[in-house]
């Protein structure tokens, strides 16, 4: 790195500080990559904030923290100089294995500061504050409202707030929550610090670059990686469930007191990971933690048949941290072969080394979480990235419905594939949290100041961020709302400052507060004194009681109700336990769109196999036969199948229209079913629809089910939740109308 142009990559490299030039040398670096080069001078010669857009493993932490070290490898101020702030603890204690060595070499503190670390390294940290904090927006939360004078010391003198898998942030409350945070530190400062946002999937970069800076997100610099996807090696696998299947991930063999007489889907899709993946280091990705289970439960009994170790472990946020760990370890090693069956939470980017492929069973449904889930595969230059999808379709008889008779799972499985080959990744959606979360931080400054007056709390949380929309007298109507008798949660003083009444001073008080997530109270297993994970309290338990859990089978000997405790042993029958349920992922406009090109096409993808082949051609031929390249409406017995074509929201919007019009129906992927009405009775009603000049969107709102959402969802207004759903809804209200004279 010899001779530099001062924009070239051997220049980029001559700008940083000594100690991390002798730090690469020593790494056996040839060069830096682009990405790389391209920050170095952003940050060092630049003032913007930055968004880093590129694959996983393409050197982004490295990208980010090369310069800004280099930036504050001099300062002597009081505080830290840099929050990274991660959606994980695990992604904090990865990074933190890849900074110390670098940070200590130039005498640059760094610690890790969240529920799972070390106290005495956070005390230190507080006297003392100085160099790197790897930080959770939770961790973030406690500080300022048990320890504000402490959060201003610390967090107010940042040069740089590195946010790390920023996608993660980009939907859900945690992203409303941590925007809401950056603005109050940003608030507590004399300078605001310099941001970076880190992601490898994001669809939409100028909504990122929003996210990133409300305030003015044309100063954000955006950054994206010119690199070369690795060869995608991709099969989709079909698979047929048994005549009249209560449960698809029923646990194998029952109670133990006899095999079930029939095999189900995932008997087989267990059978071909065994054969498939044994010796190698992969993924399988479950599209619940029900799936998970009953699946590494089928790979170890098979394992144990075939008198060879088991190499098939479950992994989901139910499971304690100590297997989680273990397992993580396991795979970044390398030493022993190793499949994680997991939910997304090995999604996001902890290290754990190269696998050799992804799988997902059950159809996706999100191009951005493949994404993330295909960047583990196809990391080593030269090696490609495989992926296979095993796809589960009901059994069809002469009583089976039509929606089961298109084989939609089938379908939309190679409308994601298509998609996928397109490099189309969808946008972030809309987070129906606002309110909810608007409480949460309401709640978490009154704590932090002890005390605050409205205007200047609407100015400090309702600026440009996560919730602009809301007015000046919606957020004091807000305020009155918490106030009143029914929900105590504040109260005002008669110099005009807003305190925390009784209920709120408890609801502030709650460990669990610190999240803006609700988190429901659980069962602990214990086996001999070791913390296996937890079960939803809701899941009936009672003595001698079978549980298919961390991938083994258990019986439940004792019951401490005090403690929430189950103390289990090892059995060998077992029936999986039913976890709370997750929000499915919803379907974007462009995937419904694609969804209907796959059935209107006529070729058959190399990468389907057998089975797969004839259910896509079963999906065809049942569209054809319902004439639905032409036709909206196919009558079933009394109900009327409204096909649409559109995404989820725009399908639930529409269908809110239409049960105000007085024709209530359940929304599906591939529109809507109104119960017991015909075409002859609809038209008519949809035709208003048509017609209206403009749907009254208060109104229309007052159908729509579950309207406020999130941890407050219970404290939240009516007419606030009607208000903000009209607002994030615009284009899917101003759509109404033409989806109805398209009809």
């Amino acid at each position: 790195m010899s001779s530099p142009a001062s924009d070239s990559p051997e220049g980029a490299y001559h700008k940083l500080h000594p100690t991390i030039r002798r730090w690469i040398r020593d790494q056996g670096w040839d060069e830096l990559r682009e990405i790389q080069a391209r920050t170095i001078l952003s940050v060092i010669d630049g003032h913007r904030d930055i968004l880093i857009a590129a694959t996983t493993a393409a050197g982004k932490t490295e990208a980010a923290f090369l310069p800004i070290l280099t930036q504050v490898a001099d300062r002597s101020d009081a505080g830290f100089s840099v929050l990274y702030i991660s959606p994980l603890k695990a992604l904090i204690n990865d990074q933190f294995k890849r900074l110390d060595e670098l940070c200590d070499k130039m005498d640059i503190p760094v610690v890790k500061w969240h529920g799972d670390a070390p106290q005495s390294a956070k005390k230190r940290a507080i006297s003392n504050p100085q160099g790197v904090a790897l930080i959770t927006p939770e961790s973030i939360e406690a500080m300022l409202t048990r320890r504000a004078g402490d959060a201003r010391r610390l967090l107010s003198t940042a040069d740089f707030i590195v946010i790390d898998e920023l996608h993660s942030f980009l939907q859900g409350p945690r992203g409303l929550h941590l925007a809401s945070l950056l603005r109050r530190i940003d608030a507590m400062a004399s300078k605001p610090a310099r941001r970076m946002g880190l992601s490898a999937t994001i669809g939409d970069l100028p909504q990122a670059a929003r996210w990133l800076r409300p305030s003015n997100q044309d100063s954000v610099e955006i950054l994206e990686a010119k690199t070369d996807a690795p060869e995608l090696r991709l099969q989709i696998r079909g698979y047929v469930e048994p005549p009249e299947l209560d449960d698809p991930d029923h646990a194998e063999g029952g109670s133990g007191a006899e095999e079930v007489p029939r095999r189900i889907a995932l008997d087989s899709i267990a059978d071909h990971l065994f054969g498939t993946l044994r010796g190698s280091n992969n993924l399988v990705f479950g599209s619940s933690r029900r799936t998970v289970e009953s699946t590494a439960d089928r790979l170890r009994r098979r394992s144990e048949k075939a008198k060879v170790p088991d190499e098939f472990f479950p992994h989901h946020g139910s499971l304690s941290k100590t297997l989680r760990e273990e397992l993580e370890d396991r795979l970044k090693d390398g030493n022993l072969p190793t499949t994680a069956i997991c939910t997304s939470t090995l999604e996001l980017g902890v290290d754990i080394g190269s696998v050799k492929s992804v799988a997902q069973i059950g159809s996706p449904r999100s191009l951005s979480s493949l994404r993330q889930r295909l960047g583990r595969t196809g990391r080593r230059r030269g090696t490609p990235s495989i992926l296979r999808v095993y796809v589960r379709e009901p059994h069809i008889d002469n009583e089976s419905g039509i929606l089961d008779r298109l084989r939609p799972n089938t379908i939309r499985s190679v409308a994601v594939i298509r998609l996928l080959l397109e490099k189309f990744v969808e946008p972030a959606g809309q987070v129906p949290e606002v309110a909810s979360t608007l409480i949460h931080q309401i709640l978490s400054v009154i704590a932090e100041r002890g005390g605050i007056k409205a205007r200047p709390l609407y100015d400090l949380l309702c600026g440009p961020g996560p919730f602009a929309a809301v007015s000046v007298s919606e957020f004091a109507e807000l305020l009155r709302h918490l106030a009143s008798g029914a929900i105590q949660f504040v109260e005002q003083s008669g110099d005009g400052l807003i305190m925390l009444a009784e209920k709120g001073e408890h609801t502030v008080q709650s460990r669990s507060f610190f999240a803006v997530f609700e988190s429901a109270e659980e069962w602990r297993l214990t086996m001999g004194g070791k913390t296996l994970g937890t079960l939803p309290l809701s899941y009936p338990v009672h003595k001698d009681g079978l549980v298919v859990f961390a991938g083994r089978r258990w019986i439940v000997q004792d019951i401490d109700e005090k403690t929430s405790t189950l103390f289990v042993a090892p059995h060998p029958g077992g029936v999986l336990p039913r976890f709370e349920r997750a929000d499915g992922e919803r379907l974007h406009n462009r995937l419904a769109e694609e969804m209907r090109r796959v059935y209107l096409a006529s070729d058959v993808p190399p990468y389907l196999d057998d089975r797969g082949q004839e259910l896509l051609a079963e999906g065809r031929e049942m569209f054809q036969s319902l004439k639905l390249e032409t036709t909206t409406f196919v009558q079933e017995e009394r109900d009327l199948h409204v096909f649409l074509w559109r995404g989820s929201q725009t399908t639930a919007v529409f269908g809110a229209a239409a049960a105000m019009a007085g024709l209530p129906g359940q929304v599906h992927d591939l529109g809507l079913t109104l119960a017991q009405t015909n075409a002859t009775e609809a038209l008519p009603k949809l035709k208003a629809l048509a017609t209206e000049e403009e749907v009254d969107p208060v109104r229309l709102s007052g159908f729509v089910k579950d309207i406020a959402a999130g941890k407050f969802k219970d404290q939240v207004p009516g007419p606030l939740a009607r208000s903000l759903w009209v607002r994030q809804n615009t284009s899917e209200i101003n759509a109404i109308g033409e989806i109805a004279r398209s009809l």
